[in-house]
């Protein structure tokens, strides 16, 4: 199995609950952790698929309502900090590049492309500016890494939220081994541990149509094509268009790869 501090290993669980990609749509995540609370029983685990930044206009509540609602699992009997796991997703491997754009060849373009893919919204919520933004990279790497050093100050001085971005996993599996969870992407070809930037750029879920590796089912939170909540005998797409106007998916699992319930907000 690859290395513990890149991927979540869910032990003991009997179910899973999944929650796709956010988008920064606080209302709507609410309305699912008020679902969640009601049905989550002794031996769940809950794993967010990444995608929390981006897109949408409430990004620091949605990080907020994730760590309240953390922290109200936790206080129930038997909850374990290793049960909910959070995952990266493409706007959080974003807002890391982002820290360090000024090492890169060319920030001007690399920060045009994340601006076009849902970066600007995130800027926005800790108090940046993409226009800035553009002209300190095309001054120089100081002036550049003066602006993420804002940036970053400015996340940090919310609480909780530095932490949580400081946390996410690449992706997260059953301790049996049945269920892999993923973010976006997967080359059914490759083992998880060399997946890489395919984890959120990749374009090979779809592909998948046997069973990927020794896992049951995988399942993921975001659809760049954006068609919808998606089964297949090996595979779960649960992207419902949150943040681009749709609702906000989750789904429960069993070990033997059913979904046994799915809830939206």
């Amino acid at each position: 199995m690859p290395e513990p501090s890149t991927f979540a290993t869910l032990h003991n669980a009997k179910r899973v609950w999944a929650v796709a990609s956010i988008h920064g749509e606080a209302a709507r995540l609410s309305a699912i952790h008020d679902q969640i609370a009601e049905r989550f029983e002794p031996g769940d685990r809950l794993v967010y698929l990444g995608n929390f930044l981006g897109h949408g206009k409430t990004i620091r509540a949605t990080l907020d309502h994730l760590l309240s609602f953390r922290r109200a699992l936790l206080a129930e009997p038997g909850m374990l900090a290793c049960n909910i796991v959070f995952l990266r997703g493409a706007q959080e491997e974003m807002w890391a590049k982002l820290m360090q754009l000024h090492l890169a060849l060319d920030p001007v373009t690399v920060l045009d492309w994340m601006l076009d893919r849902g970066l600007r919204a995130t800027l926005e919520a800790y108090g940046g500016n993409a226009a800035e933004g553009l002209s300190r990279a095309r001054v120089g790497a100081v002036e550049l890494a003066r602006w993420t050093g804002r940036l970053r100050d400015a996340m940090q001085s919310n609480a909780g939220h530095y932490n949580l971005m400081s946390a996410l996993r690449r992706a997260a599996f059953t301790g049996d081994g049945s269920l892999l969870f993923v973010n976006a992407g997967l080359e059914a070809d490759r083992p998880l541990d060399t997946q890489g930037d395919s984890l959120w750029w990749g374009d090979g879920f779809d592909r998948i149509t046997e069973p990927y590796s020794h896992f049951k089912l995988v399942v993921r939170g975001y659809d760049r094509k954006q068609r919808g909540v998606r089964f297949t005998a090996h595979t779960a797409s649960l992207d419902g268009g949150c943040g681009a106007g749709g609702p906000l998916q989750a789904a429960c699992f069993d070990l033997d790869g059913n979904c046994i319930e799915q809830i939206e907000g």
